[in-house]
């Protein structure tokens, strides 16, 4: 099966698309059962990351060249995606404490899915204009049942922003770290 997914560049990248996306609604309706919150997250965040598997490191934007500018480079990503919480009337983490590890894992593995095996896929599909708007399309369909209508506006431009840094970095070290920070500022 997956030596003719590999062949196939476009059925690839639509099985990683779709995959994705049920795991994202999946974790999302799951959480909603009583006490299912962190377990959901935990579990979904995993499932996400599944999708690496596939592909190697390098391929993800996973290589260990520069890390410590990778580092830097999430931090910025970080304080970019926070600037929507300067808005806020109250500095406070709106995340509670107890999600906190369970949040890190559903970020690592929405970036590995997203823009990593996702992306790549699409860019194989049909090179980085692809990869970008379609990684992005998918992660703001993906969070559509997570988060209100009016904030899929910010989704999709975060999205937008971290599957650019994928592109012009071939880097997924900087927007795991971005996504992490936010997700636990957030």
């Amino acid at each position: 099966m997956s030596l003719v997914l590999s062949r196939r560049p476009i059925l690839r990248a639509a099985v990683i698309g779709g995959y994705v996306l049920v795991a994202e609604w999946a974790r999302v309706l799951i959480s909603t059962a009583p006490n299912a919150a962190a377990p959901a997250l935990i579990l979904g965040g995993l499932a996400l990351a599944l999708t690496a598997f596939t592909f190697a490191p390098e391929r993800l934007g996973l290589g260990r060249s520069r890390l410590a500018l990778r580092i830097l480079g999430g931090c910025a990503l970080g304080a970019i995606l926070l600037l929507p919480a300067a808005a806020r009337s109250s500095a406070v983490p709106l995340i509670p404490a107890g999600l906190a590890a369970a949040a890190v894992v559903v970020s690592v593995g929405e970036e590995i899915a997203f823009r990593g095996a996702l992306y790549a896929a699409l860019e194989d599909a049909g090179g980085a204009p692809l990869a970008i708007v379609g990684s992005t399309a998918l992660w703001t369909a993906g969070h559509a049942l997570s988060h209100p209508p009016e904030f899929l506006l910010a989704v999709a431009a975060a999205g937008l922003l971290l599957a650019l840094w994928r592109w012009a970095c071939r880097d997924l070290v900087a927007p795991i770290l971005g996504h992490v920070i936010a997700d636990l500022a957030l």
